[in-house]
Formats: structure tokens, C-alpha cells, sequence
């Protein structure tokens, strides 16, 4: 039995043991389907009076987070109510991913994802539309993505809550599939969301013997290698549990914490590598960063790179090649300075790597390395700027790292503006992973990694051994955190562009235009992905964001002083 099967099984004898067993973990994928042939309208009428009023009471509570969750979207660079002296006031959220307008499709319930400006292309809403609308026939199912299902899934959720037939919802309904357009395999993910949403609900509000049991019938029908919304489901699930136990006194390990740390600068693992050149997100930033900072240094001779998270040091290589290429105004020297307080050897191994390549290019260049065990102790004097050299600062998903450490986060900042860079390139996560509230959150949390899993899902084989490595050690480490931690112990706190641009405005930093070539480079590395199709690139503002099937996941920005 494998360790899937054995938590299946766990989770199973819990709820025998409380006397209670829902009928799903008596029925096989056969028995479930004959269930829906025997289910009929006069079934809709069997609920308590009793138990409509408590599980109405449950569908306000989640709808009121499903539908009021942008009051969050655009909350500050705070950690705690302490930690927040000083912060700018809220900024108006960010406008809709896309310039045309969605399809009327008002679902209330959906408008957390609405005021997120996660809008869709035409094509998929006129998906959601058909749904919707029951206009859709089972011969012609229309292919959901993982987002879409889960946004029908929540709007199921809210509605369909207080029907109950036998301990199973109407929201696996078999007449309920067919009307509006949906497989059963479909019906039985949302079934899945609809599970993992009561637990969440139910650990919001501190009722963890109930969310433990809905945890547990979550994880008997998900699993760590099925489709999207399975995967998703599993470690969404995990992480619940994980929270319960951590409120009432079961913490993780030490240990558990440090390998969650480790994966927020992964560097030249194959699971790094795999994402580079696998899955577009990080080229398509990665060359539309490194054209800015080609751009703002030229005529320079003497260039000094400061990389705040240099990793494997592969988006380095872009610089190097195309200043090598230079014949109007040949580089005297190329600089690198890594800044890490973690990895010390990987980093070493890195500069020693871009050395190499360097003299392949015969390129002048040397590297140097700032560590620190604390980046609150890192002074511009650090860094060793010599006379006519150009600085250019590259900041790849760093800084969310600190927001649960204002201090360092300030003091970085601080550290940049001191540099004095001709030009500073921010790539963040485009989230908003930093609400106070934990339902808010998760609810956000959701709908982001259901589209890295449906961006996994295009781009690798279920059964790539890699994928089953991000997934476990860096997705679901980092699900876990934010579902399951709080206060300091929450190191995973994206929030959105708006909010760096008024964090940022403090310390007199002036956004730039990305540009045309900029969004060109973008644009051409999205041509060598199969699936290249999928990933957008749409203008932010000035900056850039890179999506997935409509919905934003990452931002590169231009900045200077």
C-alpha cells in the first residue's frame, strides 16, 4: 500500500470510528454512476428543515468571502497589524487582464475573481457561458480549464449547499450534469472543490472535527497523480489538515520549515531546469527583463549586474551573450555581484559556471558574492561599486520573500536606491497571497495554483518524475505554507503589482514603459513552447504581465531612481 492509499484508508477508519460513514467511501466509480440513474427530482425535497438552516448558514459564510474578497486584493505590504507603521494606503486594484469586455454572465458568486481581473478570452467564456446558460449537450461537452471548473464549482457551492439526498450533495446531481453541459468526470471535480470548500469553511470557523471529516473525504477522491483538480485538491487538502493540527498543537517540524526555504531559491535542480525549459513563464521574463537592462546600459563599458536571487545564474547567460555581441562599443567588463543570505556553495558553483561561459565569449568578467545570514545587515557599502561602472539591479521573485519581514524588506530597498542603478527590473508573482483573512486567502490561493497545475498538465506527462517533484516539494510546500502558517512562520506572501508600485513610490523609484522590444523578446520565445498558445503577455500598465489561459501569474516591471 502506498503512502496515498494508506492516507485514503486512515481517513476512511476515522470516519467509521466517529460512526460516521458518508456513502461516497462505500461506492466505486460504477456504483456511483448506477446512483445516478435511480436519483430523481422528488429526491430535492428530502432535507430537514434543520439542516437547510445550517447549511444555509454555511453558504452565506463562504459566499460572503467568495463575493467580498476584493477588499483584500489590494492590501498593503503589511505582516502584521504591528508591522505595518508607515505603509502607503490601499491603491485602486488592477485593472481587468484583458482589454475586452467579459460575456454577461454575472454569476454573484464569482465576483472575487471578477474584481481580481482574472477576466478570460472570448473563447472561454463563451465556455462558461454555455454552462451556464444549460445550453451545452453531454455529445458536445465543451473542455473546461481547471480555472474555469473550479469558478462553475464555487457557483455550485453557494447554491446548491442545502440540498442534500443520503449524505450526498445535488451537486453531484446525475440530471444536474447533463443540463448544464458537464461530464460526469467534470461533476465529480467540482464534487471535489465542493468538499475541499465546506473544510475550508469549516476550519475558518474552528470546527475541526467536522473539517477533519471533510478533509478526509476530500483526500479519498483526490489524488497526487490524477488531473488537475485531483492534484489540486490533494494538496489543498494536506494543508488543511496541516493547519488543523498546527492549532491544536501538532506543529511541524524544524526540519519541515528549513526544506520549505530551501525551495524559495531553488537553483540548478533538475526541477529548476525542467521549469525553464519546460514551462514558459520564466523565459518569457527572464528576456524581457534582460532587454531592459540591456537597453538602459548602453554606451556603457563597464557594467556591474546586481542579482538579489541568482539561482542557477541562467538568465545571466542572455546578458552576457548579448553583450558580447556589441561592436559598436566593445565591453570593457561585466560584473556580477550575487546577493544570498542561503546556499552560499550553489551560489560559489554558479559564478563559477558564468565564468566559464564568459571566457567561452571571451567576454571580460568577474563575479563576486555578498552573503549575509541576515538581509537586514546588508548596506550598499556591501556591494563593491568601482568608479564608471553602470549600475543594473535584477530582483527575480525576491522580494516577496521578505514581506513577511518588513524590516529587511525596507532595508533593501534602501540598500538598491544606494547603488544608484541606471535601472532596476522587478519580476514578482501577480497574487494576492498576503490577506489577513485565511478564507480570503485560501480562496485566492485556489484559483492561482489551479492554473500552474493546468499549465502543468499541458506542458508535462502526469507521470514525469520531475513534475511529481515541483509539485510535491515546491507546489505543495508552498500551498502548505500558506494555507497552514501564520504570522512569521507564513514566508509565501505575494501581492499584486499595484501594491509594489505604491510600496516602491516610497522610496522615490519612477516606473518605465516596457518596451516594444521587451515585449517583442517576449512574444518570440513563446513561439518555441508547444503550448506557447496558452501563455499571454499583456501590458500592465507600463509593465508587462505573463499569463495562463487569461489569468495573470507573473509581472516584470521597470524601474529606476
Amino acid at each position: 500500500m502506498d503512502s496515498h492509499e494508506h492516507l485514503q484508508e486512515c481517513g476512511r477508519n476515522e470516519l467509521i470510528n466517529n460512526s460516521f460513514v458518508d456513502p461516497w467511501y462505500e461506492l466505486d466509480s460504477e456504483d456511483l454512476d448506477s446512483l445516478y440513474a435511480v436519483f430523481d427530482d422528488k429526491h430535492h425535497k428530502n432535507t430537514s428543515d434543520k439542516q437547510v438552516e445550517l447549511l444555509e448558514d454555511q453558504r452565506q459564510n463562504i459566499s460572503d468571502h467568495w463575493t467580498q474578497i476584493d477588499d483584500s486584493s489590494n492590501m498593503v505590504l503589511q505582516v502584521t497589524p504591528e508591522a505595518s507603521n508607515g505603509i502607503q494606503p490601499q491603491v485602486p486594484r488592477l485593472g481587468g487582464f484583458h482589454d475586452e469586455k467579459t460575456n454577461s454572465i454575472s454569476l454573484a458568486s464569482l465576483g472575487l475573481l471578477n474584481n481580481c481581473g482574472r477576466l478570460f478570452k472570448k473563447s472561454s467564456e463563451e465556455n462558461l457561458s454555455n454552462v451556464c446558460r444549460n445550453e451545452a449537450r453531454v455529445s458536445n461537452i465543451p473542455k473546461l480549464s481547471t480555472e474555469e471548473i473550479l469558478r462553475i464549482a464555487g457557483e455550485r457551492y453557494i447554491q446548491y449547499s442545502t440540498h442534500r439526498v443520503d449524505g450526498l450533495s445535488m451537486f453531484i446531481h446525475p440530471y444536474a450534469s447533463s443540463l448544464t453541459g458537464l461530464s460526469i468526470e467534470q461533476t465529480k471535480d467540482m464534487e471535489l472543490v465542493h468538499l475541499l470548500l465546506a473544510a475550508a469553511e469549516e476550519v475558518d470557523q474552528q470546527q475541526f472535527h467536522l473539517a477533519s471529516q471533510s478533509i478526509a473525504r476530500c483526500l479519498w477522491k483526490a489524488s497526487a497523480t490524477g488531473n488537475p483538480i485531483q492534484r489540486l485538491c490533494f494538496y489543498f487538502g494536506e494543508a488543511l489538515q496541516e493547519r488543523i493540527d498546527h492549532k491544536i498543537g501538532r506543529s511541524p517540524s524544524f526540519e519541515r520549515k528549513l526544506r520549505f526555504l530551501s525551495t524559495l531559491a531553488v537553483g540548478t535542480t533538475p526541477e529548476a531546469l525542467t521549469c525553464h525549459t519546460e514551462i514558459p513563464f520564466s523565459q518569457v521574463m527572464q528576456f524581457a527583463g534582460i532587454q531592459a537592462i540591456v537597453e538602459n546600459v548602453k554606451g556603457a563599458t563597464k557594467i556591474h549586474l546586481v542579482d538579489f536571487n541568482i539561482r542557477s545564474g541562467i538568465q545571466c547567460t542572455g546578458l552576457m551573450q548579448a553583450l558580447a555581441e556589441q561592436r559598436d562599443r566593445p565591453i570593457e567588463l561585466l560584473k556580477i555581484t550575487a546577493i544570498g543570505h542561503q546556499e552560499k556553495e550553489e551560489i560559489e558553483e554558479t559564478g563559477k559556471r558564468l565564468q566559464s561561459f564568459a571566457n567561452s565569449l571571451n567576454l571580460p568578467f568577474s563575479f563576486a558574492m555578498v552573503f549575509m545570514s541576515d538581509m537586514k545587515d546588508l548596506t550598499a557599502e556591501s556591494v563593491n561599486v568601482k568608479e564608471n561602472e553602470i549600475v543594473a539591479v535584477y530582483c527575480y521573485t525576491v522580494l516577496r520573500t521578505m514581506i513577511c519581514r518588513q524590516d529587511n524588506l525596507d532595508n533593501t530597498m534602501r540598500v538598491i536606491r544606494g547603488l544608484r542603478p541606471a535601472v532596476v527590473v522587478v519580476c514578482e508573482i501577480e497574487a494576492n497571497h498576503n490577506s489577513p483573512s485565511f478564507l480570503n486567502r485560501f480562496v485566492e490561493a485556489i484559483f492561482f495554483y489551479s492554473v500552474l497545475f493546468d499549465c502543468f498538465e499541458d506542458c508535462m506527462d502526469r507521470d514525469n518524475l520531475v513534475r511529481k517533484r515541483i509539485e510535491v516539494f515546491h507546489i505543495g510546500e508552498g500551498i502548505r505554507n500558506m494555507v497552514a502558517a501564520e504570522g512569521a512562520e507564513r514566508f509565501t506572501r505575494n501581492v499584486k503589482l499595484d501594491v509594489w508600485r505604491a510600496y516602491f513610490a516610497r522610496f522615490g523609484m519612477v516606473e518605465m514603459e516596457v518596451s516594444e522590444s521587451s515585449r517583442y523578446q517576449a512574444k518570440l520565445i513563446l513561439e518555441q513552447f508547444s503550448h506557447g498558445s496558452s501563455c499571454i503577455v499583456q501590458n500592465g500598465g507600463k509593465a508587462l504581465l505573463v499569463g495562463w489561459k487569461g489569468t495573470p501569474i507573473k509581472s516584470v516591471s521597470i524601474w529606476k531612481f
